[in-house]
């Protein structure tokens, strides 16, 4: 299992970001706001920098974080407002989602990205109603992917519509497809009312797990307080010694999300990438 980061979690700025990360001991670097804006909105000369940045730093950018499907599904029960929207400098919409699918699969070939992840339209009060239309749009995705050689990442996301590893395992059986696999992230699944390890991870398949994605939290009702890897709800040191265990191969990129110490994002993120290179050690 390799170690890396969203680059972003460091700093929007990949100059500031590529050698923290490289000083953290991390290997792999995932894409998705460069410079302020989200990673499917730079220009290619943009991007080309960021790639050489992260090369000249020893990074490899093993995922696009794409905004796919992060929006609302038009005709929809009504969203459910418990759950915070982030954006994360993307303001597409329904109607930009096939422009923005051909993007990221540009983005990904050039970057040399395999996975591209993607969600389940922002969550509403009655997700099973819109679950096949969910499926569609995966199903799809899956198919587009499949002619250019990547993978289509699908994260469960408490704001999303597949938000648990049980909605999860749901879309896996209704798509038996090897172009979609999952972005598992155990704090979403927690915010979502799942005890993600070990009940929510007994339910994934692991050979379909493309993607790990590591934060932590403490929850009041549905709202999460972000905090330092290791030191909320989440049992980390369980679930990768299970990863481990089972054979995942894959990476596990730090989303810290907590704000740090004083408010030192930058921090924050060493900090957590200290604690996930000590759970992986032990493991």
């Amino acid at each position: 299992m390799r170690i890396g980061a969203i680059t972003d979690e460091f700093s929007p700025d990949p100059e500031v970001a590529a050698p923290a990360m490289r000083a953290a001991g991390l290997e792999t670097a995932e894409l998705r706001v460069l410079w302020g804006r989200n990673v499917l909105d730079v220009s290619d000369s943009e991007l080309e920098r960021a790639m050489s940045i992260l090369e000249d730093n020893g990074l490899r950018i093993d995922s696009i974080a794409s905004p796919l499907l992060k929006c609302t599904l038009p005709g929809g029960p009504e969203i459910d407002t418990r759950f915070q929207h982030d954006a994360f400098a993307s303001k597409h919409t329904f109607e930009d989602q096939h422009r923005l699918a051909d993007r990221a699969f540009a983005v990904a070939k050039r970057t040399g990205a395999h996975i591209v992840r993607v969600f389940s339209y922002w969550r509403t009060v009655a997700p099973d109603q819109v679950f096949e239309h969910v499926v569609t749009a995966l199903r799809n995705l899956a198919e587009e992917a499949s002619e250019r050689d990547l993978i289509i990442g699908l994260e469960n996301e408490h704001a999303c519509n597949i938000s648990t590893a049980l909605d999860t395992a749901r879309v896996l059986a209704a798509i038996d497809h090897p172009n979609l696999r999952v972005v598992w992230d155990p704090a979403n699944a927690l915010v979502a009312g799942e005890v993600p390890f070990p009940d929510g991870f007994q339910l994934l398949p692991v050979e379909r797990i493309a993607h790990v994605h590591a934060k932590d939290c403490r929850l009041t009702d549905t709202h999460p307080e972000w905090v330092e890897l290791g030191m909320g709800t989440v049992d980390w040191a369980g679930q990768i010694t299970a990863l481990a265990r089972e054979g995942y191969t894959g990476d596990i990129n730090l989303e810290t999300h907590w704000l740090g110490p004083g408010g030192d994002k930058m921090e924050a993120s060493r900090l957590c990438a200290r604690r996930l290179h000590e759970f992986a050690a032990a493991s």
